[in-house]
C-alpha cells in the first residue's frame, strides 16, 4: 500500500500546516489499513506481493510490517507499532488506531486555529490522568488457574479455543514463577507445523534432522552434549600448511580432534548438538558409538536445549579438557526423538530448568503462518496478564477512561482543554470501531453505553457485538491483559506527539553527495 499526499487546495489550509496535514494524511491510511481487523467482528487483510505471493491475516503487527509504506510519518507508526509488539507482544491494532484518532484530533485543532504547543500540553495531561485510571482498574490473577488466564488466551487468540487450551496447558506446565523471570517471552514456546497434531509437552523442538539414517532414531534417558560451535578440527590457513611447521601442526590438530571425538563416545553421551557443521570423520565415529548428531542448530533452539536439559555450551577448542572437566558440561534428557515427518527432532524432558512448547497444527501450509501468529499473540496476551492484572474488553475500560479525562478538562483553563478533547476523542476510538466492524451504528451504541456505565457505576459495560446490546464484558469473559492496554495508549500517545511537532519536512541530501562534495571543497 502507497501512501501518497492527498491534494488539497492551498485556500483550505494555512501553508505551514502542510507538514501536519500530510504526516495526519500518512497515520490516517495506516490506521485504516488495520482498524477493520479490530473486535470479535473483524475482518482479514490481503497482502499481496509483486509476485502475487498472498498473505491472508488479521493480525495487525503483520499486516503493518508487511505493507508497502513509503511516507516518513507512516514507518514511524510502524515503528511504534514493532516496539508495541517487541515489548508487549499484543496490542499493536488498538496503539495504531489510537494513534491515528490521537493525530487526526490534533490536527483539527490546530487547523482551527489552536497552537501546536497548547495541543501538546493538552495531550500529555489527559494522557497521563488516562494512564493512571488504566492502572487503576486493573484486576490482579490470582494463580494460573484463574478463569480469566483462558479467556484472555481465547480473545488474543480469536476465538481459537483449541489455542487457548493449548496455551493455558503450557502455562500451568511452566508455572507461575517463571513469568516472573524478565528474560522469559512465552511466545518463543509456539511453534506451528503443517500435519502436526495440537500439543503441548515439557521440552523442545529442534528444526533439524539427524545427519544420517544410521544414528539411532529414539533414545531415553540420555547425556547432551551442547556445542556452541563446529565440531570439525582446528583450521590452518593454506599459506601455513605449506611450510613443514604448518603441516606437522595440521596432523597434531587432527590427532587431537580424533582423541575429542573418542572422549565423547567415551563419555557415553547420547545426543550431541553443534552450532555449525559436524566433520564427516566425527559423524563417522558418532553415529558408530550409537549418539545422535543434529548439526546447525538455530542458536535460539541451542540455548533452549541448553536450558532444559542444564547442558553448558561448549566450544571445540573446550573439548580439550579432561574427561571428569567435560562430565560438568553435560546436560541430561528424559527422551529425544526425531520425528522424519516433521523434519525434527524433539527433547524432551530434562534436569533443567521446566520449559513447555506449545506445537500448534495446521491443515495446509497456507494457514501454518497465521495460526502461528493467533497462538503466540495468545501467548504474549497470557503473560501480560499474569505480570499486570486484566481489565474489560470491548473498548469497555477505555470509554470509562475517557469519562476520567472529561473531568480533568473542566479544570483546565485555556487552549489546552482542547489537547484533552484528543485524547478524550481516541479513548472513544476503539469501541466506536469494535462496534462498526460488528454492524451497529457507533454513534448509537456509544451513546447507550456511556448511559449504562453512568447510571449502573459499572466500568466494565460494552456492546455485545452478537446481539448489539449493552453488557457487562466481565460476565461475557471479555477481557484484556491491563499492560497491553497501557503500553498502546502510551506508544499512540508519544507517536501522536512526535508528529505534531513536526513543522517543516525536508529532503535531506544523500550521504554519499555529502561525502563528494567534502571531497571537492579539500
Amino acid at each position: 500500500m502507497s501512501l501518497k499526499k492527498e491534494a488539497i487546495s492551498g485556500s483550505e489550509v494555512d501553508e505551514k500546516l502542510a507538514a501536519l496535514m500530510t504526516n495526519s494524511n500518512a497515520i490516517r491510511a495506516i490506521a485504516s489499513a488495520v482498524e477493520g481487523t479490530l473486535g470479535p467482528k473483524g475482518l482479514d487483510t490481503m497482502l499481496v506481493d509483486k509476485f502475487g505471493d498472498v498473505v491472508i491475516t488479521n493480525d495487525g503487527v503483520t499486516i503493518l510490517t508487511m505493507m508497502e509504506a513509503n511516507h516518513p510519518a507512516a514507518r514511524m507508526l510502524i515503528n511504534i507499532a514493532k516496539a508495541q509488539q517487541e515489548e508487549i507482544g499484543d496490542g499493536t491494532t488498538t496503539a495504531t488506531v489510537m494513534a491515528g484518532a490521537l493525530v487526526s484530533a490534533g490536527f483539527e485543532q490546530v487547523a482551527k486555529g489552536v497552537p501546536v504547543a497548547r495541543v501538546i500540553e493538552g495531550l500529555r495531561v489527559g494522557l497521563k490522568r488516562a494512564l493512571e485510571a488504566m492502572s487503576e482498574q486493573a484486576r490482579p490473577v490470582v494463580g494460573l488457574g484463574d478463569p480469566a488466564v483462558r479467556q484472555v488466551a481465547l480473545i488474543a487468540g480469536r476465538d481459537h479455543g483449541d489455542i487457548a487450551d493449548l496455551v493455558v496447558r503450557a502455562a500451568v506446565l511452566i508455572g507461575e514463577d517463571k513469568f516472573k523471570d524478565p528474560t522469559f517471552k512465552f511466545s518463543d514456546t509456539i511453534v506451528a507445523e503443517e500435519g502436526a497434531e495440537n500439543q503441548v509437552f515439557m521440552g523442545v523442538i529442534i528444526n533439524k534432522e539427524r545427519m544420517n539414517r544410521q544414528m539411532p532414531k529414539e533414545l531415553d534417558r540420555v547425556k547432551v552434549l551442547v556445542i556452541d560451535d563446529a565440531l570439525e578440527p582446528e583450521e590452518i590457513d593454506d599459506e601455513a600448511l605449506g611450510t613443514e611447521a604448518g603441516f606437522s601442526r595440521y596432523l597434531q590438530l587432527q590427532t587431537e580432534f580424533k582423541e575429542n571425538i573418542d572422549k565423547i563416545a567415551g563419555l557415553g553421551v547420547g545426543l550431541v548438538l553443534a552450532d555449525r557443521g559436524v566433520d564427516d570423520a566425527a559423524e563417522e565415529i558418532l553415529a558408530d558409538s550409537g549418539i545422535m548428531v543434529v548439526q546447525r542448530v538455530a542458536n535460539k533452539e541451542l540455548r533452549k536445549a541448553s536450558e532444559l536439559t542444564g547442558a553448558r555450551m561448549i566450544k571445540r577448542t573446550g573439548l580439550k579438557k579432561a574427561v571428569d572437566e567435560l562430565e560438568k558440561y553435560l546436560g541430561y534428557a528424559d527422551k529425544v526423538s526425531s520425528d522424519e515427518k516433521l523434519e525434527q527432532v524433539w527433547v524432551m524432558g530434562g534436569k533443567g530448568k521446566p520449559m513447555a512448547t506449545v506445537l500448534v497444527g495446521a491443515a495446509t501450509s497456507e494457514v501454518v503462518g497465521e495460526r502461528e501468529r493467533i497462538a503466540k499473540d495468545a501467548a504474549s496476551s497470557v503473560q501480560s496478564a499474569i505480570k499486570g492484572g486484566v481489565v474489560p474488553g470491548g473498548g469497555s475500560m477505555e470509554l470509562a477512561v475517557a469519562r476520567e479525562v472529561e473531568k480533568v478538562r473542566e479544570g483546565i483553563r485555556g487552549m489546552a482543554a482542547y489537547g484533552v478533547d484528543c485524547v478524550v476523542d481516541a479513548l472513544k476510538r476503539p469501541m466506536a470501531q469494535i462496534v462498526a466492524n460488528a454492524g451497529f451504528n457507533p454513534l448509537e451504541k456509544l451513546g447507550d453505553v456511556i448511559a449504562a456505565q453512568v447510571e449502573t457505576g459499572k466500568h466494565s459495560l460494552a456492546v455485545d457485538c452478537d446481539s448489539g446490546q449493552v453488557a457487562d464484558m466481565y460476565e461475557l469473559g471479555v477481557v484484556d491483559p491491563a499492560n497491553v492496554k497501557i503500553h498502546a495508549l502510551k506508544a499512540a500517545g508519544e507517536v501522536a506527539e512526535a508528529i505534531l511537532r513536526i513543522d517543516t519536512i525536508i529532503k535531506k541530501r544523500e550521504e554519499k553527495d555529502m561525502h563528494n562534495k567534502d571531497i571537492v571543497s579539500q
